[in-house]
């Protein structure tokens, strides 16, 4: 079965998509791993589907009315534009890299699940029992997957909901500034209400990691010092390992690839996100 993470900050900008495209890339891509990993883009903004498709394959996948992450959220309403019939985990998920070594294959692909901007009406018009509907279709295929991970908005909505129902895990990237701790208190209380609700729920926070980090002294040094702070009152985990900030993150973004693909990557970029994602690895038991 698939270990299911959840990408989830009540604050924007903290680089939940970047991170998420790029641990589907190191754990697909590398060959002592090779994995099988779906990304579910639940972010109306679809950042996570652009960046690993690029703008125009992804505006190619709307125009042809492919089913993507709203369709499935409302299934059997009557939203217009949107497929009302009931959907297959095949009729929603793109094949979007099948990896090789030497012409074989390894074993390691990414999928994904895109997203696009209607799915914003789904937070209008909850109900229908649409918080479930994510997970019911991904237990039809998590077991053709080791990894799945999933990109969520940064808001309290039914799409919070539906990422809890269907992890087993949370990962809180933050960034290492000024504000950085306005979105903590609100997943605290997402978190509680989330499991006083679903107590059946076995979901559990893999940690905080600190995201776009710059070490720019004292600014940084506080706001970690706040952030940890309120981690040990809540008895989170704090990764070790961060991400540091590079330039070379967003241009990624732009060409479609990961960090350690990137035209003029520095490697020492490259070795900081790579002993995050052996430390995520330990602790989710991958």
């Amino acid at each position: 079965m698939a270990v299911k993470i959840s990408l989830i900050n009540m604050k924007g900008g903290v680089g939940k998509s970047t991170l998420t495209v790029n641990l589907a890339w190191h754990f697909a891509g590398y060959l002592e791993w090779s994995k099988r990993v779906l990304v579910v883009d639940l972010d109306p903004q679809f950042n996570a589907s652009q960046y690993l498709l690029g703008v125009s394959e992804y505006e190619k996948i709307l125009n042809s009315k492919k089913p993507t992450i709203w369709n499935i959220f409302e299934q059997g309403t009557k939203t217009p534009g949107a497929k009302s019939s009931a959907l297959k985990a095949s009729d929603v998920i793109l094949t979007h890299r099948t990896f090789t070594n030497g012409g074989s294959p390894t074993g390691g692909c990414i999928h994904l699940i895109p997203s696009q901007l209607e799915l914003a009406y789904s937070l209008k018009n909850p109900g229908q029992n649409k918080e479930r509907r994510l997970a019911k279709l991904l237990s039809e295929v998590e077991d053709q997957y080791d990894l799945i991970l999933i990109d969520c908005a940064p808001t309290e909505s039914v799409l919070t909901t539906a990422a809890y129902l269907s992890s087993d895990w949370l990962l809180v990237p933050v960034k290492p500034e000024y504000l950085s701790t306005i979105g903590l208190p609100l997943l605290v209380n997402s978190m509680q209400e989330f499991k006083s609700e679903y107590d059946e729920s076995k979901l559990e926070l893999a940690g905080v990691v600190f995201n776009a980090a710059s070490n720019y002294f004292p600014e940084e040094a506080l706001a970690k010092r706040t952030v940890k702070e309120i981690a040990k009152k809540n008895g989170w985990y704090v990764f070790t390992s961060g991400v540091s900030y590079s330039r070379s993150y967003p241009k990624g973004a732009r060409e479609g690839q990961p960090i350690f693909r990137t035209s003029y990557r520095r490697w020492s970029q490259v070795k900081t996100f790579q002993q995050f994602a052996e430390e995520f690895a330990k602790r989710v038991g991958l």
